[in-house]
């Protein structure tokens, strides 16, 4: 260990030595013991250690290979470019995992070699930050549970469930010696067309808000914390083109009603750091934008921690944006609007960029000094100064109970949508086909970022886990499976092939697992939100036979399928569900388990209609001359069960409320079936005369309730009248006065808001 190491942490010890000696508040102290290491150490550091913390390069740049994206198997740090990187160029920070994933041991072993050279040879001594995307478990982790994706867990409406599901994925990525998760997204999920989609946690803001608070908790908070990151900040979910990265025209009003609250409410529960839009929003770049990165961030909504840039984007100012005539312009202007972290990834010249442009006055060192200071305030809150590579050997959870939560968010996510004449649950001696592009993939379970960037290579994926049609073959017993491996691109022979069996062995349902197959980011961009024409042409095919038809969608966005959609008997929505989705998807097949998922988005019926539930009236009005603005496939909410509750009664406490009120809300609900029942109560609220045009509806609480057999429940829910407001003419949040119409299911109550 260096000398300047310990230094450094003999500084820090005094400094809380000598704080605790004079305040009694432990908050208080802790808080100004580590001002005045800060103080301390940044007083000592040169300009170009300061860049150097500013600077984030991807793992590849240190290994054996002839470029980052092309490393020499297996993997192996090359001596010369670690000392280039941490040594002379003074990196302090380090992501990504050289394109797939690693054991624990293999990640622990990186690390202590970068983290030995930032110690023992840099001459700061400040230890390295090392970030991942580990966005569904931990995704770059070999041998982890992965989860389902973020649509996933938000159709399960159970944020206790995302949170620890969150807790244990940190510490499968605290085992792997990785204190920092780019996760999760809070971007909302409108426009299904967007590739990313899939990592949001739908289109409603108070669900968003809900489940990113959640997470955030789960990872900083549990029993091995690592720093959460906000992404994608902000209205980077709603690209006018639906492709990734390109436009997004969204008024202010819109943006402060829907987008901002859940970044607002994740960095009110501590969120360490955010990441920034990549995209354009309103014709300014956002990684340029100080109004935002600034103004709004920092200013009003007081965040304190570390911002930074998404991949390559600094560069992306000058050859796609087009808004810097060089790469030494655009740096200057990402850097004076308020970015502390540059993902520069594969770029060495990054630092002596920064560097010259702090020379020539281009770039104040004060500018520098609040960013560096925000960098190792976060490693210092991490423990890295004491810890530089977080300590494994505490780790107790075991791995029974990590499959378990993995499992039950799984069962939880998936949505039945469809059952006629109760087609499912399928008896267990009963003969079953089972084919589709997705039926023998586990790849296609997990999606985007598993193992790899794309979710798309075998080699990486956790082999012992059974894709769907494997876990039905378990299930089932083979006897009673017939299955039919498809590819994506399977043809008409395939579907002849298909046919003929079917009439020839009579199995008494076809399960037809359609969707997508993994990607993430532009690799998943679309010309047509429509369902593969050759998926609705099997489906065709296999209803001719007559036999009963459940479509399994996993896919992470909603394709459109009004054509065949009248073809089902049963429809299930699987989303992305991980590594124990197969195994869930048979438990819920079968009757084992009995589906409580909810849509968290709505399904749209036609590829160029995808309309949000809190639309506005106007989209809902019907003439004699077109067809209703807003008729989806399936709503926002909805999903059905195979023993359900019916709600009795809803009551409200009072007629009339003051702004600083709240509505006790009582719904009996009961269960007159012979079996235990989930069901996910949805509070609508609709203001229904206000100076901004209101949404139809919004969805303002909601809660699971489990219900015995035979039981009724009276369910207390509160909703805080303060929550009731909107975003007014002057862009600023109000409350008004007025009549609103509360809605539980079917039944609904009126009540007024009072002036004061």
């Amino acid at each position: 260990m260096s000398n300047r190491f310990i230094y450094i942490n003999s500084c820090l010890a005094i400094a809380i030595l000598f704080l605790f000696s004079c305040n009694d508040n432990s908050t208080n102290t802790t808080q100004d013991s580590n001002s005045l290491f800060l103080d301390s150490l940044i007083g000592t550091l040169s300009i170009e250690d300061k860049v150097g913390e500013m600077t984030q390069l991807t793992l590849g740049m240190l290994c054996d290979g002839s470029g980052p994206y092309t490393l020499d198997e297996p993997h192996t740090l090359n001596e010369e470019k670690l000392k280039t990187a941490i040594v002379d160029l003074k990196i302090g920070s380090i992501l990504n995992s050289g394109g797939h994933s690693y054991s624990p041991s293999k990640w622990n072993s990186f690390i202590q070699s970068i983290q030995d050279a930032a110690i023992n040879e840099k001459i700061s001594g400040v230890p390295v930050l090392y970030g991942i995307d580990a966005i569904h478990g931990a995704t770059y982790t070999s041998g982890a549970d992965l989860c389902p994706q973020q649509i996933g867990l938000a159709a399960t409406w159970n944020t206790e469930l995302v949170r620890k599901i969150a807790e244990n994925a940190a510490s499968d990525v605290f085992e792997s010696g990785i204190p920092w998760n780019f996760s999760p997204v809070l971007d909302l999920g409108i426009d299904p067309r967007w590739p990313r989609f899939w990592e949001t946690f739908g289109e409603d803001p108070l669900l968003t808000s809900d489940m990113g608070e959640a997470m955030v908790l789960g990872y900083q908070e549990g029993p091995y914390p690592i720093a959460a990151t906000l992404k994608h900040f902000y209205g980077y979910g709603m690209p006018l083109s639906g492709k990734d990265r390109t436009p997004a025209w969204i008024p202010e009003r819109q943006l402060r009603e829907y987008f901002l609250p859940p970044f607002e409410r994740a960095i009110n529960a501590g969120a360490k750091t955010i990441m920034v839009n990549s995209g354009e929003l309103n014709g300014i770049p956002v990684h340029v934008n100080k109004k935002l990165l600034h103004d709004l961030l920092r200013l009003e909504l007081g965040f304190e921690g570390v911002l930074v840039t998404d991949w390559e984007d600094i560069k992306y100012l000058v050859s796609r944006h087009k808004v810097a005539e060089n790469y030494r312009d655009a740096v200057k202007l990402a850097i004076n609007a308020g970015i502390d972290m540059s993902m520069v990834p594969t770029d060495l010249e990054f630092p002596g960029i920064l560097l010259d442009l702090v020379k020539d006055g281009e770039i104040s060192e004060a500018r520098i000094d609040e960013s560096v200071r925000r960098i190792i305030n976060l490693k210092l809150e991490l423990g890295l100064f004491e810890n530089p590579i977080p300590t494994t050997s505490a780790l107790t959870s075991e791995e029974g109970d990590l499959k378990n939560y993995t499992l039950q968010a799984a069962q939880e996510s998936i949505t039945l949508l469809k059952n006629e004449s109760e087609a499912l649950p399928i008896d267990l001696d009963r003969k079953i086909l089972v084919t589709g592009p997705t039926a023998n993939s586990l790849l296609a379970l997990n999606g985007g970022w598993s193992g790899t960037w794309q979710g798309d290579n075998p080699k990486y994926s956790n082999s012992g886990r059974p894709n769907a049609a494997e876990a039905l073959i378990q299930k089932f017993g083979k006897d009673h499976v017939i299955n039919f491996p498809l590819e994506m691109d399977f043809d008409e022979s395939d579907i002849e092939r298909i046919v003929s069996e079917t009439k020839l062995q009579k199995p008494d349902y076809a399960i037809l697992f359609l969707g997508e197959m993994p990607y993430t980011e532009t690799p998943g961009n679309i010309e047509d939100l429509e369902l593969f024409q050759n998926q609705k042409d099997l489906a065709t095919a296999l209803k001719s036979t007559g036999i009963k038809i459940i479509y399994v969608f996993i896919e992470g966005r909603p394709r459109t399928f009004n054509e065949i959609e009248s073809m089902a008997d049963g429809i299930i929505m699987a989303y992305l569900p991980g590594d124990y989705g197969g195994v869930a998807l048979s438990k819920i097949i079968s009757g084992e388990v009995n589906p409580t998922g909810r849509l968290p988005f709505t399904w749209p019926k036609h590829a160029s209609s995808h309309i949000p539930y809190f639309r506005k009236h106007t989209e809902d009005i019907h003439t004699d001359f077109s067809l209703n603005a807003f008729n989806p496939q399936f709503n926002f909410g909805y999903g059905l069960s195979y023993c359900t509750a019916s709600i009795d009664s809803i009551t409200i406490d009072k007629s009339s409320y003051l702004i600083d009120e709240t509505i006790e809300l009582t719904v009996t609900i009961s269960n007159k079936s012979d079996c235990d029942v989930t069901e996910v109560l949805q509070v609508y609220i609709s203001d229904l005369v206000a100076s901004i045009t209101p949404s139809v509806e919004r969805l303002r609480q909601y809660k699971r309730v489990n219900i015995g057999p035979n039981e009724t429940l009276d369910v207390a829910m509160r909703i805080p009248l303060k929550d009731l407001g909107f975003i007014g003419i002057d862009n600023d949040y109000i409350i008004e006065p007025g009549s609103f119409k509360l809605r539980v299911n079917k039944l609904s109550k009126t009540f007024d808001l009072l002036k004061e």
